[in-house]
């Protein structure tokens, strides 16, 4: 049987179901609406009202309405003041828009009821017991519907209205809504809704005892609070605590203020708490306090704002510090990937250099160049653990490490921070600070960082450590495995003379109130300073000397005049500076036997090492002196015994050490020395002695020896061509293996010093002693390869041929 086919006017509701037999006040506004409720008034009253899929929209088309809808009759219609129309619609029955109609007023649709026959079987009778039971689970959780509700819902027996009638009441989303509206079987309709109702009964459960467990803390609170009063007005009356509430108060507004870890904002709660409830004046009260006051100081997630603007760090880098490329470009490659990623962990780096060469001028540079606050913490004699860690709070006037000090005096939870002189802690009794340094260093550890006295992680992550060292010897190897060195070498002569003209001599005048009108001081008397008034790797002394110029020029100044000029040449400079101390570019009057010039590497930077040796009628003695360490007096064994090993090669007799007694002196007895690279130096100079042949006095040289008569490589190779420069020695001798480290000699000095690269002793001697040729030195020749291949073949000290 076809059924009937209607056309009728059609309203788009918003956020808005209407089921059958619902009644319901609707408010319109939209004109297309208005004229539809007008042309169902004009004919029977009868209109079709369907949801839009999107209450926003505010000009649905018909893609943005549902299919099914309510056919429903206008009880009452009221125009209001305002233009929009209120409307009483009751829902008579589903109905599904089968086509639109044109129409340029209103929607007008042919619309198709839905029929809803079935549903008389002893299943649907038992689902509809089912359905009321639920429902009336769902009206005592649901304070929204009236409890009148469920007699009328139980007066209902057909499932197809008990379903509309109760889904028009419950709280579900607009879709669920409509899918049981599009539902025609009754008994299948309320099946999903009995479904929707035990979900939603299961969700008001939850949000119920949410809601219970909420107002018993809240009671709890309360209860808390009024306890809290009650206690504070006992203090008062006793006349206790008046003072002491305001400064209680204040803590509480800074705990709360703080934004902290979540570990250590519990342990200021559990510290106030405490305080609250102890006596103003007591000792634990004063540990409290205190307690509170530094953990509410520090910069737990106050940070500064960093500077990635690579070009301008580059300006301030290059303003402050004279050379120091490789840490320059550590820095700004750190900077650059912090421009491409937000979250990186503080680089670790350890500055080592001799002193005066701006390692900790450097660090303050650094800060500067990457905008962040600047921390200092030297570590020269540091000792005790406690130094680091901090003390914990058992002990009477305990307080946190230096680091944590250090953290709250910048206020900034991302600084650079500098630890100065890391290579001269010391340790005993009270523990090892350097052992304390590897959570602080150790980027895979730092973020819990744990302070004996606050006793709470501390992410150190952020922040930038710096450290600093004139020796790597001092450091252990723990602590230095977690760094990345950077050497800083010493300068040579003609960056000094940069420095001084681009810094030194421009801070000394300001510092001593002169300006450049004062003072004319000409490259070549700075020069002279330089080569005649200091010997060392950086500039700390050459400072010195600048000072000391100023200050006499200042005295010169006050006696005639604030425009008098003093004019500094190299004839004048013994007034100033008084006698020259060094001696610069002399080399040794003579070529001399037993002689030779090393080359030393110290935390001071380069150094020249003369090493004598004598011989004396004896039994056969080597003798060591000079203040020489083990390594070394190894190293002058291992040069006899290759001496002795090729005694017959060099013409001397078998059992001549027997008849002598070898003493090897390196001079400045009072300064302690060690390391192998003296090991070539020892060699020749032996050589030399038993052979009766000069060194050359223009050659120094450095060198490890083995007992095969080879030459191994050596470290501080730079230092060491700087201070063959310095003195004017114009050739000097390197194992082959340091080849490599050529490439970073500056060439200036290379066009000075010209480094010749051995492999074997027997090439040293060539080079080093003064002869013509190597028949000199070997009475005996021998296969070269066959004496390299089995040095060591020997037969009572000679060589096997």
């Amino acid at each position: 049987m076809e059924k009937d086919k209607l056309i009728v006017p059609l309203i788009p509701l918003r956020d808005i179901i209407i089921f059958p037999y619902m009644v319901v006040p609707l408010f319109v506004g939209r004109e297309k609406s208005i004229a539809a409720l007008e042309r169902a008034m004009g004919d029977d009253k009868a209109i079709l009202l369907a949801a839009q899929k999107k209450a926003k929209t505010e000009d649905p088309s018909r893609s943005d309405i549902y299919n099914v809808g309510t056919l429903g009759t206008i009880l009452q219609l009221l125009r209001l003041p305002d233009g929009t129309v209120k409307v009483l619609v009751e829902g008579k029955q589903r109905a599904e828009i089968k086509e639109y109609i044109d129409d340029d007023e209103c929607f007008m649709v042919e619309a198709e009821e839905v029929d809803e026959t079935g549903g008389e079987t002893v299943e649907a009778e038992a689902l509809v017991r089912s359905t009321i039971r639920s429902f009336e689970s769902y009206v005592k959780f649901n304070k929204r519907i009236p409890p009148e509700m469920i007699v009328s819902v139980t007066s209902i027996e057909t499932p197809g209205r008990l379903a509309d009638t109760i889904a028009s009441h419950l709280t579900v989303k607009l879709e669920e809504k409509q899918a049981l509206l599009a539902i025609s079987n009754p008994v299948k309709r309320l099946e999903r809704l009995y479904s929707i109702m035990e979900s939603e009964i299961e969700i008001l459960e939850v949000e119920q005892k949410i809601r219970s467990r909420v107002k018993k803390q809240m009671e709890k609170t309360q209860k808390e609070y009024y306890l809290s009063e009650q206690m504070k007005a006992i203090q008062k009356e006793l006349g206790e605590k008046d003072d002491f509430k305001g400064e209680v108060t204040e803590f509480e507004e800074k705990i709360k203020a703080k934004k902290m870890s979540k570990e250590a904002t519990k342990k200021a709660r559990q510290e106030l708490k405490k305080l609250k409830m102890m006596s103003p004046m007591s000792a634990e009260a004063t540990v409290s306090r205190n307690f509170i006051d530094w953990i509410v100081g520090l910069p737990w997630n106050d940070v500064t704002e960093e500077s990635k603007d690579l070009d301008a760090a580059e300006d301030v880098l290059d303003q402050d510090h004279y050379g120091l490329k490789p840490v320059k470009e550590r820095i700004l490659e750190y900077l650059a990937v912090r421009s491409l990623v937000d979250e990186m962990k503080g680089p670790i780096l350890c500055l080592v250099g001799p002193p005066g060469v701006g390692k900790t001028s450097l660090a303050r540079s650094i800060a500067h160049a990457t905008g962040r606050k600047f921390v200092r913490l030297s570590l020269g004699g540091v000792k005790d653990e406690a130094e680091i860690r901090g003390h914990r709070r058992t002990y009477i006037g305990s307080m946190p490490g230096k680091v944590i000090q250090s953290l709250k005096k910048a206020g900034s939870n991302n600084p650079v921070f500098l630890l100065d002189e890391v290579d001269k802690m010391g340790h005993d009794f009270r523990g090892d600070p350097a052992s304390a340094l590897l959570e602080v260093l150790d980027p895979e550890q730092n973020h819990t960082f744990n302070d004996h006295y606050l006793d709470c992680d501390y992410d150190l992550s952020k922040i930038m450590f710096l450290t600093t060292a004139n020796s790597v010897q001092g450091i252990p190897y723990p602590l230095l495995d977690r760094m990345e060195i950077i050497r800083i070498p010493g300068y040579t002569e003609l960056e000094k003379l940069r420095i001084v003209e681009k810094f030194l001599l421009t801070k000394q005048l300001k510092l001593h109130g002169l300006t450049e009108k004062n003072l004319d001081l000409n490259k070549g008397s700075m020069m002279t300073i330089i080569r005649r008034y200091t010997k060392e790797a950086g500039v700390r002394g050459l400072e010195r000397q600048i000072a000391a110029i100023c200050r006499k020029s200042a005295r010169e100044i006050l006696k005639n005049g604030k425009d008098t000029r003093v004019k500094i040449g190299k004839r004048t400079l013994a007034k100033f500076l008084g006698v020259p101390q060094y001696s610069y570019g002399t080399i040794e009057e003579h070529d001399e036997i037993g002689v030779a010039t090393g080359l030393a590497w110290t935390e001071y930077g380069g150094e020249l090492l003369a090493i004598e040796v004598a011989l004396v009628p004896g039994k056969g003695k080597l003798i060591i002196t000079g203040k020489l360490g083990d390594v070394m007096q190894e190293s002058a064994q291992a040069a006899m015994s290759y001496i002795r090993s090729r005694a017959a090669e060099f013409g001397l007799e078998k059992d001549f050490y027997q008849k002598l007694d070898i003493h090897i002196h390196v001079p400045e007895g009072a300064i302690p020395k060690d390391g192998p690279s003296a090991g070539i130096t020892m060699a020749t100079a032996i050589a030399s002695a038993l052979l009766r042949i000069p060194v050359k006095k223009s050659v120094a040289m450095t060198g490890e020896i083995t007992l095969r008569g080879k030459v191994f490589p050596i470290g501080g190779l730079k230092e060491k061509l700087l201070a063959a420069h310095r003195a004017g020695i114009p050739t000097v001798l390197v194992p082959k293996e340091n080849e490599k480290d050529l490439k970073e000699i500056p060439a200036l000095i290379l066009k000075k010093v010209t480094p010749v690269l051995v492999a074997y002793v027997d090439d040293v001697l060539v080079r080093a002693l003064d002869v013509k040729d190597r028949s000199e030195i070997f009475a005996a020749p021998l296969d070269d390869k066959e004496v390299r291949r089995n040095p060591n073949d020997t037969v009572d000290g000679a060589i096997r041929h």
